[in-house]
Order: structure tokens, then sequence, then C-alpha cells
């Protein structure tokens, strides 16, 4: 008897097993996006890919354990966007007896500068070259920054570097954009919407490319050519007009998903910060580990990322910007 009920409970958990390891799958396998040829952004994409190899080539490790790397990072942000016609800020903290900073240029709106977009991302990495995590994304926000800068909008653009998003600073006091989100909401920022990218270099059109988390494979599409917009219930309206904007911006494929911040990577980047201030903010990414066999490894390298996607993406969410700005 006892034996029986044995096999039955082991019987159990095996199917269980198995059926919690293929839902992480994508089972949209024949109604995966299909791989039309990309748009030619070719001034983009040379521009993406100096920005990235800049940082994660020629940079490479920077973090405040890498204090010098992190610096000459900070310093070739500060470059860039001083370059394209900004005036640059630096908001300045302290971890481990070091200066870290946020580094912001802002685009004052014509009608309602008081109304403000954040787009953000962060430019410290986790003790590796970072390319995808997270030069990648700080290249489409330089490019959206010098893209953006002749263009009226009603509503202040600001575009922030976050420092210190990695471990060990990842959702703590000393995290750049908590740094940031606390000081905004003291000074009663009327922020009306936080756009953050994280990861958005790595793509392929293999097969079972693409992993999530356990059962939501079902719903989404098994290859890796996808960007994703990801967001939380107080996050949703936010959401479907980034999803509208980027849409009617490029063709390139997207997807979404809102949902609770206790599912593994739903919350992991800077719109967390912004988050716990009460205010909308979703991430665009990649889906980072889901998809990036490279995350947190010292092979996260330029040559690993498809630049012509990401400058796809970039044209995205330049429609989304000014939409959201206008």
């Amino acid at each position: 008897m006892r034996m029986n009920k044995f096999l039955f409970y082991l019987v159990f958990f095996i199917v269980a097993f198995i059926i919690l390891r293929i839902s992480t799958f994508g089972w949209r396998i024949f109604e995966s996006h299909s791989s039309k040829p990309l748009k030619e952004h070719q001034t983009l994409e040379n521009s993406l890919k100096s920005h990235v190899f800049t940082l994660a080539g020629k940079i490479g490790d920077r973090s405040v354990f890498q204090y010098l790397k992190l610096e000459e990072a900070a310093r070739y942000i500060i470059e860039q966007l001083s370059f394209f016609g900004y005036d640059v800020q630096l908001q300045e903290y302290s971890v481990y007896d070091r200066k870290a900073k946020n580094i912001i240029a802002t685009k004052v709106g014509s009608t309602k500068p008081d109304e403000v977009i954040i787009v953000g991302a962060h430019y410290d990495s986790c003790f590796n070259p970072g390319a995808d995590d997270n030069a990648s994304a700080v290249a489409g926000l330089l490019e959206l920054a010098s893209i953006l800068y002749p263009v009226q909008t009603s509503r202040t653009i600001k575009f922030v570097a976050f420092v210190n998003e990695e471990p060990p600073f990842f959702k703590t006091e000393n995290m750049g954009s908590r740094v940031y989100a606390r000081k905004a909401k003291e000074k009663k920022e009327d922020i009306k919407g936080v756009v953050i990218l994280e990861m958005i270099g790595y793509y392929s059109n293999e097969p079972n490319s693409q992993r999530y988390p356990s059962f939501l494979g079902l719903f989404y599409p098994n290859r890796a050519n996808f960007i994703c917009i990801v967001g939380n219930w107080n996050s949703r309206t936010l959401l479907k007009k980034v999803k509208h904007a980027f849409e009617s911006g490029t063709e390139f494929p997207m997807e979404t998903f809102i949902g609770p911040g206790f599912i593994a990577g739903v919350d992991f980047s800077d719109h967390w910060s912004f988050w716990k201030e009460g205010w909308p903010a979703v991430m665009i990414t990649d889906t980072a580990f889901y998809r990036n066999p490279h995350y947190h490894k010292e092979s996260d390298t330029p040559d690993k990322l498809d630049y012509k996607s990401m400058s796809e993406v970039v044209k995205g969410l330049e429609n989304v910007l000014i939409k959201l700005a206008k």
C-alpha cells in the first residue's frame, strides 16, 4: 500500500515537472513572427554599433568595483549628450566612498514643460563587458536623444543614464534609479510616464530560442525575434500607449506583458524604482536571460548583438517618445 502511494506521488511530481518544463518554451511555433526583411537604417545602425563597441569593447567591465572604467563610461555618455546639444546635469551621491553619477539630459517641452517623460537605461555592468546588458540600451538612449533633440515636443523629455543598477546595488537605496525616483518624488515632479531600456540587442530566429517563466510560454512565440514591453497593473495605460505608438513607428515584432513583480524578470530593471513611488513605468527588453545565453557572462560582447534589429527598435521608440511627449 505504501509502495503504491509512493509510486503515485513519484509519477505525479515527474509529470508536474515535465509540464512546468515544457511550459517555459514558447508554444506559438507556427504563429511565430515572420522574418521579414528589416528596413535599412545604416547610419543609425553604425552609430549604435559604435556606442556598444566603445562601452563594452573598449571600456568593458564598468562598475563601482571597476571605478576608473565606470568613470570612463560616464565621460563618454556626457560627451555624446553634450555633442548633441544638451546641457548635461549630474546627480551625484556617495557609494563606498566613491561618487556615483546619474547622468541627465533634459529636453524642455514647449507648452507643458512641467509634465515629464523619462527615458532611461543603466550604464553599469555586472562584472563583465556588458554588451547587451546594458551597452545596447545606453546606445539606444544616446541615439534617441540625438534624434529627438531638434523635434519640438509639448512635454519635457529627460534622458537619464542610471548608475548602479546591477548587484550588489539592485533593489537597494544605492541603486541609481532609486536615488533619482526618491528625489523626484520629494520635488513633486509631474512624471507622466517612464520608459526604461533594458537589453535591446539580442535576437534569434532559431526554433526554441525563446524561454519564459513557467506557463507563460503557452501564450508567446517560440523564436526570440521580437522586443517585449513589460509593465505592472498600474502601468497598463502607459503600456497600451507605448504599444500603439511603437507599432505605428515600425513593423518590428513586439510582444507585451502585464504582471506582478514576483514573476522572475518582470521587475528586474530601473522601472522597479519608479513603481516603488507609484509612477507608471514600462521596461523595453529583449527578455534578458530568457533568451540570451551570454547574460552576466564574459561572453556578453559586442559581436553577439544584432544591430539591424536594434535600429528598428530605436525607430519604434522614436515614435513612442514623440507621441508620449506631444
